[in-house]
């Protein structure tokens, strides 16, 4: 890592430079905001410090400053997602250059998103305002606005903005002047975040309440710092939006839209989880009246599990034309599939062929958690067979299971992404799943769609799986 330029503000080197550019005592040069600064030059009649000692101090400076960067940024590695990446990077810039507010904006020069504005110490009205500036008339918004690839006018990255005394510059907007009265910033210091490959990705602005500016080495720290936190949140750019494709295709391969057919209402609610993106649902009317209704989830991630997922479903979608009324036969022709086009894959499958008008439900799984019926006198899991998932042996078959579902009541279908609970047993998965759905309010039990909210809020209250994607198809028979 790269030494600073300079000892910072509050190291035991400050006390002892010589360095004449530091000496003026207004807060607005060469000091820091917290009073801090390089020291004042030994006048001609004091004691003048051994040269050894000058170097040892500096060097003791530089090692101290290097340990508070190393540990800023080894906790902004710990990030996993732009949001908190955007909220460490101010807390610990306001560490570096002793403010207390600041602000960051995440807008790559690509336009290819995503966008995203973080505030520290600032509330929303005071974002709000501060927007309304133009960008143009602030140093902050010109580094936004600056070339793509980041770099300045010499062809050199570009490097962190001071304005140290807002009220005292007499070019500044109108508009400028008066959000900073109203909010009570008097200086700011701005840093540029550029990617070496990814070019400009957006900036980060910290506010003082009085004339203040960061001694040189609070101001190389920062910048050796942004430095590094941009090129974490261009990776962190490139897996938020490998995600994002990820989950559009996924929404290009699942249904739009849930059939209309009499004596039942349809609801589904698919969340992607970061490790996910082989899971699937299903419904489609059938001839007299029928419905078929699927969940299935297809080992590994990515877009071959993708791939694999979009061919699954309309193979399902083909054998339960054909031969629907007879689940264990739809998953036996899906398994051959699997077996054929995809030897070195799993799944897990569940088909219900469902004849509302008459609440009468016929259902095979092969390796997949059993449906869940809640209503107003029982809260009960459908007992289905054991069964292996497909692509596991030579040959699948296991028996069907039939239920009849009363009026008013919902079957649950739902894939294991649900149960997945970090250190959680697979049996005390069960029974918070269980519990969830028996405390659906009554109010709530004539909607499928609330039913299924309320399940997924009560597990997962964060609203975000862990790992797998998560699936509940809920169907409701009046």
């Amino acid at each position: 890592m790269e030494a600073p330029a300079e000892p910072s503000a509050g190291s035991p080197a400050d006390s002892r430079s010589t360095d004449s550019h530091s000496a003026d005592s207004r807060p607005a040069a060469g000091r820091s905001a917290d009073g801090g600064g390089l020291g004042p030059v030994p006048g001609p009649d004091g004691p003048r410090p051994a040269p050894g000692a000058l170097i040892q101090d500096r060097l003791a400076g530089w090692v101290s400053d290097l340990s508070t960067l190393h540990e800023l940024t080894e906790r902004l590695a710990r990030t996993g997602t732009l949001d908190e990446a955007l909220r460490e990077l101010l807390r610990a810039g306001a560490t570096l250059v002793g403010a207390r507010r600041g602000l960051a904006v995440l807008e790559p020069a690509d336009g290819q998103g995503p966008a995203s504005t973080v505030g520290l110490g600032l509330a929303h009205c005071d974002i709000g305002a501060i927007e309304t500036v133009p960008r143009e008339a602030t140093a902050f918004g010109r580094l936004l606005d600056g070339p793509a690839d980041g770099r300045g006018p010499d062809g050199r990255p570009a490097g962190p903005v001071a304005v140290p005394d807002l009220a005292g510059d007499p070019g500044l907007d109108p508009r400028h002047r008066e959000v900073a009265a109203r909010l009570g910033f008097a200086a700011s210091f701005a840093v540029p975040l550029a990617a070496e490959a990814g070019g400009r990705l957006g900036a980060a602005v910290w506010f003082y309440d009085e004339p203040a500016e960061p001694a040189e080495g609070r101001r190389h720290l920062a910048g050796l710092y942004g430095r590094y936190a941009a090129e974490h949140l261009a990776r962190l750019l490139e897996l938020e939006r490998a995600r994002a494709r990820m989950a559009a295709l996924a929404e290009e391969l699942l249904p739009t839209r849930l059939p209309y057919v009499p004596g039942v209402r349809l609801a589904v609610r698919h969340l992607t989880g970061p490790r996910g993106g082989g899971d699937w649902h299903d419904a489609l009317p059938l001839p007299e009246g029928a419905l078929g209704l699927a969940v299935g989830s297809v080992s590994g991630s990515g877009p071959s599990a993708l791939a694999a997922m979009g061919r699954m479903r309309a193979s399902l979608r083909a054998y339960a034309v054909m031969e629907g009324e007879d689940p264990v036969a739809v998953l036996s022709d899906l398994e051959l599939m699997l077996r054929l086009t995809e030897p070195a894959r799993s799944a897990t499958a569940l088909f219900a062929y469902a004849e509302p008008e008459r609440r009468r439900i016929v259902l095979a799984g092969a390796g997949h958690t059993p449906p869940l019926i809640v209503g107003e006198h029982r809260t009960e899991f459908v007992e289905t067979s054991l069964s292996a998932p497909l692509g596991m042996l030579a040959c699948w078959e296991a028996p069907s299971v039939e239920i009849a579902p009363a009026s008013g009541e919902t079957v649950l279908l739902y894939t294991d992404g649900l149960l997945r609970g970090p250190g959680e047993s697979t049996d005390r998965a069960f029974t918070r799943l269980h519990a969830a759905a028996a405390t659906v309010p009554r109010a709530d039990r004539a909607d499928p769609g609330a039913v299924a909210d309320h399940v997924l809020h009560t597990l997962l209250p964060d609203g975000a799986p862990a790992g797998e994607d998560v699936v509940i198809l809920a169907a409701r028979f009046d």
